[in-house]
């Protein structure tokens, strides 16, 4: 007998109804011992009506992981999302939507300032690290910055 399917948040969120770009608390977690994890959904495309390319993205994704965590404690990871509107961010603690969408403003500032080499981007520390577009990277933080970013409810699909 096979166990029933979990459908991820994800699944479960209108994204017909979100206004990118936004900061949203995706879920909290709570460990054996107590710890919190929160989980959050970093959108910078409008779903269903823009992607980041995936040099772009993958740029974003090592800049983010290098910048987030001079300006928000207890980063666990960062990740692009497969449809490629935004990040995932998992924290450890409950810095709370408003400090992660200030850190994530001030970390926007660094890669849209950011000259110089992409950090982790040789052969020898990425697995695709000719897929890079630091323009494209610096020109989407720039107009997320400019668009303002915002704190997005959870908006569940009506059944």
């Amino acid at each position: 007998m096979s166990k029933p399917l979990v459908v991820p948040e994800s699944f479960r969120l209108d994204h017909t109804k979100v206004r990118a770009p936004y900061v949203r608390l995706a879920g909290v977690k709570e460990t054996p011992s107590g710890d919190k994890i929160e989980k959050y959904d970093l959108r910078l495309a409008q779903p269903n009506r823009e992607a980041l390319a995936t040099g772009v993205l993958h740029t974003l994704e090592h800049l983010l992981a290098t910048y987030l965590r001079s300006h928000l404690e207890g980063v666990v990871d960062i990740s692009p999302m497969g449809c490629r509107t935004g990040f995932y961010l998992v924290v450890l603690g409950e810095p709370g939507p408003h400090k992660v969408l200030e850190a994530f403003q001030t970390t926007l500032q660094d890669v849209a300032e950011h000259s110089g080499p992409v950090p982790g981007a040789s052969e020898l520390e990425c697995g695709n690290y000719r897929d890079h577009d630091l323009e494209g990277a610096r020109a989407w933080a720039q107009r997320v910055l400019a668009e303002g970013l915002h704190i997005q409810e959870t908006l569940e699909i009506s059944q």
